[in-house]
């Protein structure tokens, strides 16, 4: 399979990448910056633009402006064959129909976009255009499940042609969405991808990596022969698209890439039950020590009293620097918090992550490596608690999870491995197993 000159990925969080490697992540969108990533030699690249974690009217400005200054830097590097991803949430939340509408309009003309929110790693898949979770062993249908129920993206079907009606409000009705069901794939689906014209909405089944992959061989044959196309999808097609092949160093050996052999750290922001499942599991080990933070107590009383804010964050490092020699758990509190609105849940969101990343850059500049779990975490870790330009995605230390190191000239932590954990991706022992993974002793590169 020949990939095109440029897969542009814009991820609504820091973790789409979790099934590929070796690419670049970039949490900047000026023209210099998006020209890095359209220059480097891997086919593939992805732009942070954290928008599930922004209002409608944020994540609107931000795509435009991504779009906007994109549209310059492929002029300037003379690309004029690629394709657009929109990477969302495989559990169906986010800013649809809005992204894909704002990167039709700055980036068009589209053929079609394709609606494929499988992913494979974390138990997610699309039969007869009904998209499934595995629960409990058991495939559940998507609105079923706790995801459909976000206060944010909250959804009713998990048929995509509904979907896309519901989310569309009808402007895209049911009966229009084109459908291609895992028999299409089977057998070569050439022939109804050169008659896609006018960005028609066309949802795709997929069991398996291999239906993506067969799809993705079509898909590239066809968009080299003119067409465009634009992807609103989970991570698995991109594994497809960019067929990059095994990465460098496996996941069990991935405690190489420490640049020490002291203790790290570990960020817990995501709250739902997958994360807190996990982050019980984790507490329990004899050598870390939990540190919770108190949201209800944040929101109350730390936004408005910047000595109280002070003394919690305080409180917090202390307790970490008094258990020295054990590895910091830092967690939100497990409590769901009531709001009058979207905006001031969002809002609130954001304080938060402002509070973790002062941790992050308050944390001990010799720590061996970081873990982050939960999206929106992730992306405030690399962007705001980093401070982060672009850095080198590794590979996956876990299915789903990816690795990324800074640079070695990074003021404050050169050279650390830190971890992106998505916070609906993992088994009950999933946080276990990463940090086992990195603390145990580093292997001989």
């Amino acid at each position: 399979m020949t990939a095109p000159t440029k897969i542009i990925v814009l991820d609504d969080d820091p973790t789409g990448s979790q099934t590929v490697h070796s690419c670049l992540l970039l949490m900047q969108w000026d023209v210099e910056t998006l020209r890095l990533g359209l220059r480097d030699a891997v086919p593939i690249f992805f732009i942070l633009t954290n928008t599930r974690a922004l209002s409608p009217q944020e994540a609107q400005r931000v795509t435009r402006e991504v779009c906007h200054n994109l549209k310059s830097a492929l002029t300037a590097e003379g690309i004029e064959d690629f394709l657009v991803v929109s990477r969302s949430d495989s559990t169906l939340r986010g800013h649809y129909p809005l992204e894909t509408d704002i990167i039709a309009q700055e980036l068009g003309d589209f053929d079609a976009h394709f609606l494929i929110p499988a992913f494979f790693e974390g138990g997610r898949f699309t039969q007869d255009s009904i998209h499934y979770l595995m629960v409990d062993g058991m495939p559940t249908p998507v609105h079923e499940t706790e995801f459909a129920q976000d206060s944010v993206f909250g959804y009713r079907h998990s048929y995509l042609p509904d979907y896309v009606a519901e989310k569309t409000r009808h402007q895209i009705p049911a009966e229009q969405v084109t459908r291609f069901l895992l028999e299409d794939i089977r057998q070569g689906t050439q022939a109804r991808l050169r008659q896609l014209t006018h960005n028609q909405c066309v949802v795709v089944d997929a069991e398996s990596q291999a239906d993506l992959d067969r799809f993705a061989q079509d898909l590239l044959t066809v968009a080299a022969e003119g067409k465009h196309f634009l992807f609103r999808s989970a991570a698995s097609i991109l594994t497809s698209l960019a067929n990059l092949g095994p990465q460098p160093v496996s996941a069990e050996k991935m405690a190489q890439y420490r640049p020490n052999q002291n203790t790290g750290a570990i960020i817990v922001g995501s709250h739902v039950k997958k994360s807190s499942a996990q982050l019980a599991e984790l507490l329990k080990l004899p050598d870390i020590v939990g540190i919770e933070i108190n949201v209800e107590y944040l929101r109350d009383d730390c936004l408005t009293d910047e000595t109280a804010w002070n003394t919690l964050l305080s409180d917090c490092l202390m307790t970490a620097q008094y258990n020295a020699g054990k590895t910091p758990v830092f967690y939100t509190s497990r409590q769901e918090l009531t709001f009058p609105d979207v905006e001031s849940r969002l809002a609130f969101g954001t304080e938060v992550s402002r509070f973790l990343m002062e941790i992050v850059r308050h944390l001990p500049t010799d720590i061996s490596f970081l873990i982050s779990k939960g999206g929106i975490t992730s992306n405030d870790v690399l962007s705001t608690g980093l401070a982060l330009r672009s850095a080198r995605l590794l590979g996956q230390i876990l299915p789903g999870c990816s690795l990324v190191r800074t640079d070695a000239d990074h003021p404050r932590f050169p050279n650390l491995p830190v971890v992106l954990f998505p916070g609906n991706v993992g088994d009950a022992q999933g946080l276990v197993t990463v940090y086992q993974r990195l603390s145990q002793a580093a292997l001989p590169a």
